[in-house]
């Protein structure tokens, strides 16, 4: 079953976190001061977070105009904020449709609001290592075609799963279930140093009260795209230069730790 969470102020999310580092308000004073004390660990982590936004934008848009996809599931959608997936890819294709996935509750009770600008998107609680559910769901079913082409997005969110959970695994599943022709894009946190990997690891754990998984290398990150075709160029980068709209985004980059990931399609032939 996936896990609904109850509503806890006092406890920090990753989700209302990463809103705190973007600017937004739907946060809490517990989401703030742990951000405080994460900046102490990587001070450019607010360069992170806005690095990940502009990412996301621009391979919604890349997708959407460049490969024609009209559909999109976004695992682990976070908060609303601006530009979310539905507002890039429908700029584009006014008949994109757009499912989100995730399992936090604040980010259900905000994200409600999605619903009331169209009919085309629609946002699932469930937890992202079960998305059987997610296939499952009357919402998906709705306005997901798995027949035509789909684009899957694990955007700066798999370092919240842990290793048991297997988030190389999890991609593969959704994989499989996608047409060739589809595409996935995945990023996630990724540093050189073992010492900040361990103490950003460990602190996201205790705030969490466990709903984090790991901060992880390159190479590891590189082997959840397995199986898949990776778009060049860029192929797999610090996401801050994946195909960047300005020099002035590449300048404003993290320095303790990375986005990196990137875009793939799915090929004829999937490796099993």
């Amino acid at each position: 079953m996936a896990e609904n969470r109850p509503i806890d102020l006092s406890t920090p999310s990753a989700a209302r976190m990463y809103d705190w580092l973007l600017g937004g308000n739907y946060n809490y004073e517990a989401d703030r001061l742990a951000c405080e004390e994460l900046l102490q660990h990587a001070p450019t982590t607010k360069e992170l977070a806005r690095n990940n936004r502009w990412f996301l934008e621009r391979v919604v848009r890349t997708l959407a105009a460049e490969h024609g996809i009209k559909q999109f599931i976004d695992f682990g959608s976070g908060l609303p904020t601006a530009n979310n997936v539905h507002h890039v890819a429908q700029k584009i294709h006014n008949d994109a449709r757009v499912v989100y996935i995730d399992n936090d509750p604040i980010v259900m009770a905000h994200g409600r609001s999605i619903l009331d600008e169209n009919d085309r998107t629609a946002i699932i609680q469930t937890d992202m290592t079960e998305p059987e559910t997610v296939f499952e769901h009357e919402d998906f079913s709705r306005l997901i075609d798995l027949t035509k082409p789909t684009a899957a997005l694990f955007i700066s969110v798999l370092h919240c799963v842990k290793d048991e959970d297997d988030p190389a695994g999890i991609v593969r599943r959704v994989a499989r279930k996608l047409k060739p022709g589809s595409f996935i894009v995945v990023c996630q946190l990724v540093s050189d140093d073992p010492d900040l990997r361990r103490e950003v690891t460990d602190l996201m754990l205790t705030q969490t009260q466990g709903h984090w998984g790991r901060v992880r290398e390159r190479h590891e990150v590189k082997r959840f795209f397995d199986g898949l075709q990776v778009v060049e160029p860029p192929g797999l980068v610090d996401v801050t230069d994946w195909r960047p709209n300005s020099d002035l985004q590449q300048h404003q980059r993290s320095i303790e730790w990375t986005d990196y990931g990137g875009l793939a399609e799915i090929p004829q032939q999937p490796t099993p």
